[in-house]
């Protein structure tokens, strides 16, 4: 089955210039074209809320929200393009480990606390931290997970059920919506965030051949 469209949802966290930051959730839907049907190539239109800093613990009492909405292509390659998992337990279950990379967009719309609630050789509330609260960045998403398989009467992988780590490397400083000068604030990373999460996708379209069958004679 060449196609799959699917949603899910995960537990993100960022990492970016604020020191704490908080686990928060996202959502997707995707849609699927396979290669093979170890290649998949996914377009995933992902929404989440990222959050961090504190007005009362952080040490510059800075805390942002950033509800954003990101688009992405994914490529994975899972093991069973290229093991033998004919009578094989191990490598049946070996053949639904995937890694991939990608590429996408971030579209940041952040909220955050903009000037200085404390004394740092500016009085309070005369300095304001620079940043912009709306900006589009380009995103690198690496993850790593595991398809569970669901097969039809004809052993046809109908529906998958994906368990996923991705982090994803942000290039700009939107995702906190902070951009102060290094020489000011520690400010060495990429921004970055990374989501656990889970896809149920259910696959469709004419079915097409394949090198070797789908389900193994493992179990």
């Amino acid at each position: 089955m060449p196609y799959a469209i699917g949603g899910g949802s995960g537990i993100i966290r960022g990492y970016t210039n604020v020191a704490k930051q908080n686990n928060t959730l996202a959502g997707n839907i995707n849609f699927t074209y396979y290669e093979s049907p170890y290649l998949p190539i996914e377009l995933e239109l992902q929404k989440g809320r990222l959050t961090g800093g504190s007005i009362t613990t952080d040490k510059y009492a800075r805390q942002y929200e950033n509800n954003y909405l990101a688009a992405y292509i994914h490529f994975d390659f899972q093991l069973g393009q290229v093991i033998n998992y004919y009578y094989s337990d191990i490598n049946e279950l070996l053949k639904n480990v995937y890694f991939g990379a990608g590429a996408g967009f971030v579209d940041d719309n952040v909220k955050n606390q903009r000037y200085n609630l404390l004394d740092q050789g500016y009085p309070v509330g005369t300095y304001r931290f620079p940043g912009s609260d709306h900006s589009i960045d380009f995103a690198i998403p690496l993850r790593a997970g595991y398809e569970f398989k669901f097969y039809n009467e004809y052993d046809e992988p109908f529906l998958a059920v994906d368990i996923a780590y991705t982090h994803t490397y942000v290039f700009g400083e939107g995702l906190d919506g902070y951009d102060d000068p290094s020489s000011r604030f520690k400010n060495n990373n990429i921004d970055q965030y990374r989501q656990i999460g889970f896809t149920v996708r259910y696959n469709f379209g004419l079915i097409r051949a394949f090198t070797k069958r789908i389900r193994g004679t493992g179990f």
